[in-house]
């Protein structure tokens, strides 16, 4: 395992660049492959078990370790996390209404509207369980895993 010698962010074996900061990693004296000591921040945990809890229970984690953990590549996880559910649990509620309104008023093809919104609940539920499960691994195996649209948003939105 390699660290980032501007940064000190892990970089995994093979990789020419850094995950956090974009310098180049390379055999010279660029990387350091000598084990270095656990990094604690403010959270008092290693970066990558921190980054993966700030998405077990989805924006919540998200904010706390947003708002306790001062390392970059915590606070990155953390912001996508905030952003990613919390954007996919608005959209349940919406959806969500949509499916109870439309129970509601059964009229003019109601009840299938209701269907097709509640097929596509069911449907963004599933992708978010699944984007869970991933966003965790790769937090935990200390990779920055930029979720394309959702990554830009956090990052123009929680500065780093």
């Amino acid at each position: 395992m390699a660290f980032c010698t501007k940064c000190g962010a892990t970089v995994a074996d093979g990789q020419g660049f850094c995950p956090s900061c974009g310098a180049p990693v390379g055999g010279s004296a660029a990387a350091s492959t000598s084990a270095a000591p656990v990094t604690t921040g403010t959270s008092g945990m290693q970066e990558n078990v921190a980054a993966g809890l700030s998405y077990v229970f989805w924006w919540i984690t998200g904010l706390i370790f947003y708002l306790t953990d001062k390392r970059k590549f915590v606070r990155f996880h953390a912001a996508q996390s905030i952003v990613l559910f919390g954007a996919i649990s608005i959209l349940s509620i919406v959806l969500g209404f949509f499916v109870g309104a439309s129970m509601v008023a059964m009229h003019g093809g109601g009840l299938v509207g209701a269907g097709l919104i509640g097929m596509l609940l069911w449907l963004l539920h599933i992708a978010a369980i699944i984007m869970w499960i991933v966003c965790m691994v790769m937090a935990f195996q200390g990779k920055t895993f930029r979720i394309p649209v959702v990554a830009d948003l956090a990052d123009s939105i929680f500065k780093p």
